[in-house]
């Protein structure tokens, strides 16, 4: 279901009226560069990921995520942060005023290279860390990424 609108800490948004789990993953490769996302609505680059199913787990639905919007089959090697940001909602043009529950799970990959689903995502690439301030990235994705690029050994709440 692509948003309607996305608010980011705005005295003006609509209160949630619902709380998705959603799972994403912070891949590393070799080079230590990082898998990103581009999305088809907002053009913003992010960490692949979505909305865990109720028939999966956290972890399980980070893995599918990065394999359905950027081609790449990874294994889940621990937790990077988990965000609950009220301040941070979504709007659905079925009504829905969603409030993300977001795990974030570092992540090596196994096989594959990046390419994007078109449905989702227009994009997919490996980026170096260095090059991330030059994306158009939201800030609750930038916060993610800072979180687990430069300080990958500590969990972070939020």
């Amino acid at each position: 279901m692509p948003r309607q609108t996305e608010y980011y800490h705005d005295p003006n948004a609509p209160v949630a009226n619902s709380l998705a789990p959603t799972s994403f993953a912070v891949v590393r490769d070799a080079q230590r560069r990082v898998l990103l996302v581009q999305r088809i609505d907002t053009r913003n680059w992010e960490l692949p990921g979505g909305k865990v199913n109720a028939d999966e787990s956290a972890p399980d639905a980070a893995a599918r995520e990065v394999n359905e919007e950027a081609g790449v089959l990874i294994t889940v090697t621990g937790l990077a942060g988990v965000y609950t940001d009220p301040g941070h909602v979504m709007v659905y043009s079925s009504g829905e005023v969603r409030q993300q529950f977001a795990v974030c799970f570092h992540a090596t990959p196994l096989r594959g290279e990046p390419r994007p689903d078109h449905k989702e995502t227009i994009n997919a690439a490996w980026v170096e860390t260095e090059a991330l301030d030059d994306l158009p990235i939201h800030p609750s994705a930038k916060l993610r990424l800072a979180h687990a690029v430069k300080q990958p050994a500590q969990v972070h709440v939020a």
